[in-house]
């Protein structure tokens, strides 16, 4: 289908109008962040059944886009990337939308890529050459162009294809949901505040500690955000690490600190700062991250549940990823009113299966193929003989 290149506001105008009328419309964006902290404007590709637009945000002024997006069903695949450069470039979210990737879950695929999703779905071939090339650099190759424009021409059949599946199975509601939810959960900026929880070292620390990682991570953030760097370009995470753990309190106890040598002058005195109002914090300005602490006697039963609910997925058809994380399966054993498990379309499938394994009235056994299977509970326990040196 031809495109049309959009970096003009008049341009710009006459496709706000024309999108006014489409119920639907296919959407992708092409950006880069390796060297800075927000995501560095490249495309933005929509397309919809009479035509595709490439928008040029670098150029543009891109927010008359909002109402477009506020109001259509909001096609993608993957969107979640997507999401966060539409509220930092047009300042508007999709409020409803269909990503391709995560509807694809509820009907056997798992997490596949548009590419594989697209030959396995529609029969389509889309060549990939253009995906790593440079979306900031001006003029955009006509081979960009025609790349970016392959991305969003297929996904309204796309669309329709996965619904049909999905209505077949009777899972559209499922699907419709779970975008509901992506939807929901992207609507502002994450605090500074549990940027901390991000680094896999400062989960196990304790104390104190914690209260200076808190902090220390928070500066970060707020520096890299000011000035548009990667946070690592700020200070390394070795460096965090090792300085929540030592607290140094001096210049010259921070120089010792392993990753925190050739500091300027202006980020040692706001990391001591940092540590400072660490070390000061409250309880209750602690935040710390989502944990699942267990006992110990009960991490056999979670273990039990996450094999059943693996192979539930299976033999639904649903990828597992989607239907249950660790941390679902952690807090519906523990009864939390909170558990995902419990709620929307997961709660009666896992209710009637999951639930009755918790209850004790039914056991997991092998069938001849290997697969587990839920069985009615014998409650006829096996001895276990113990042996004795002959």
């Amino acid at each position: 289908m031809p495109w049309k290149f959009i970096d003009d506001n008049e341009m710009l105008e006459k496709l706000v109008l024309e999108l006014e009328a489409e119920p639907a419309i296919a959407l992708d964006t092409e950006f880069h962040r390796e060297k800075t902290y927000y995501p560095q404007r490249g495309l933005i590709q929509l397309a919809w059944p009479a035509g595709i637009a490439l928008v040029d945000p670098v150029k543009l002024d891109v927010t008359p886009l909002a109402g477009v997006l506020e109001r259509a069903l909001i096609i993608g695949h993957a969107l979640d990337q997507d999401l966060e450069v539409l509220r930092l470039w047009v300042g508007a979210t999709p409020r409803r939308l269909f990503d391709t990737q995560l509807a694809s879950a509820f009907v056997g695929y798992s997490t596949p890529s548009l590419q594989s999703l697209l030959e396995r779905r529609l029969g389509v071939m889309v060549t990939k050459g253009d995906r790593l090339s440079d979306w900031s650099s001006r003029p955009l190759s006509e081979s960009q162009l025609n790349y970016a424009a392959s991305d969003v021409e297929y996904l309204i059949d796309l669309y329709d294809g996965l619904c049909d599946d999905l209505r077949a199975v009777g899972r559209l509601a499922w699907a419709q949901e779970e975008c509901a939810l992506v939807a929901a959960r992207q609507n502002m900026e994450p605090s500074v505040d549990v940027a901390w929880w991000r680094m896999k070292d400062t989960r196990s620390f304790k104390g104190a500690t914690r209260k200076v990682a808190q902090s220390l991570v928070a500066w970060r953030e707020t520096r890299a955000r000011e000035r548009d760097l990667p946070p690592r370009f700020v200070l390394s995470d070795l460096a965090v690490s090792a300085i929540s753990q030592r607290g140094p309190s001096t210049e010259q106890e921070l120089k010792g600190v392993r990753g925190a040598q050739g500091l300027k002058a202006e980020i040692v005195r706001e990391i001591l700062s940092a540590i400072s109002t660490g070390k000061s914090m409250s309880d209750d300005d602690l935040r710390l991250p989502p944990s699942d602490p267990v006992d110990r006697n009960v991490r056999p039963g979670i273990a039990l549940v996450q094999a059943w609910v693996a192979q539930l997925g299976r033999d639904l058809r649903i990828d597992p990823s989607v239907l249950a994380t660790r941390a679902d399966v952690v807090a519906l054993v523990q009864d939390r009113t909170d558990a995902r498990l419990k709620q929307g379309w997961r709660g009666p499938l896992v209710q009637a299966t999951v639930g009755r394994l918790l209850r004790g009235e039914a056991a997991l056994s092998f069938d001849p193929n290997g697969d587990l299977v839920l069985e009615e509970r014998s409650h006829v326990a096996l001895s276990v003989a113990g042996g004795t040196d002959a």
